[in-house]
């Protein structure tokens, strides 16, 4: 019998129902055993693809922030260089929450992650803000993201509006958070990161300030 001209298993193939798996049933739910039931295959058949299941992890992982796009550093001002960061981030986690944790608690020596974070530091540092304050500014925009990432605020109400009206009076239009997550949880993104980048803004024009004091005195 011939060869079929594709694989049955590649990294890839492999990869990608992983993902698929955690995005469906959570985390803690994926074992290599359960993915290759998922691919009709034997346990046995994944290991000669991923060793175990962490080099697997990380490498959905490495996938992930992959398509994450730093490049408005190079062409832009710091602040929409952050911002466009920042959105590419939320975007490429928010497709896959149940995976966040993973990379909030992850190996931190990944290749990928860390040429994120070497484009980040070196575009703040280049637009003038001081290293400490770059390292600052990259992790503060981490937590922003993971944080926004990892669950949905709005779609942790009921829809019964008999649960707040009587004992919660400043809710009672909280029933009707969940129907409307998606809009919500995206636009209490944007507001955090708006804020965010006006109050360094506000920082990096004292900064200067300082700078420019000094060079008149010397």
């Amino acid at each position: 019998m011939a060869r079929p001209r594709v694989p049955l298993l590649s990294r890839e193939r492999i990869r990608d129902a992983a993902l698929e798996l955690i995005d469906r049933d959570g985390l803690p739910e994926l074992s290599m055993r359960k993915l290759a039931t998922e691919l009709g295959v034997s346990a046995a058949s994944l290991y000669g693809h991923y060793p175990n299941k962490d080099d697997l992890l990380g490498d959905i992982a490495r996938d992930v922030i992959e398509r994450v796009d730093t490049s408005a550093f190079e062409t832009t001002p710091w602040q929409q260089g952050l911002t466009a960061w920042a959105r590419s981030y939320w975007s490429a986690l928010v497709a896959h929450p149940n995976f966040v944790p993973y990379l909030a608690t992850g190996p931190g020596r990944s290749d990928a992650g860390l040429r994120m974070a070497d484009a980040v530091h070196g575009g703040l540092v280049r637009a003038g803000w001081p290293p400490r304050d770059a390292t600052m500014i990259g992790a503060s925009t981490r937590y922003l993201v993971l944080g926004s990432t990892i669950g949905s605020f709005s779609r942790g109400f009921d829809d019964d509006v008999q649960v707040y009206r009587d004992r919660y009076p400043h809710l009672e239009q909280a029933h009707l958070l969940r129907a409307k997550a998606d809009e919500i949880d995206t636009q209490s993104f944007e507001l955090a990161l708006q804020a965010f980048v006006d109050g360094l803004q506000v920082r990096y024009t004292a900064i200067q300030d300082r700078r420019a004091a000094r060079r008149r005195r010397s």
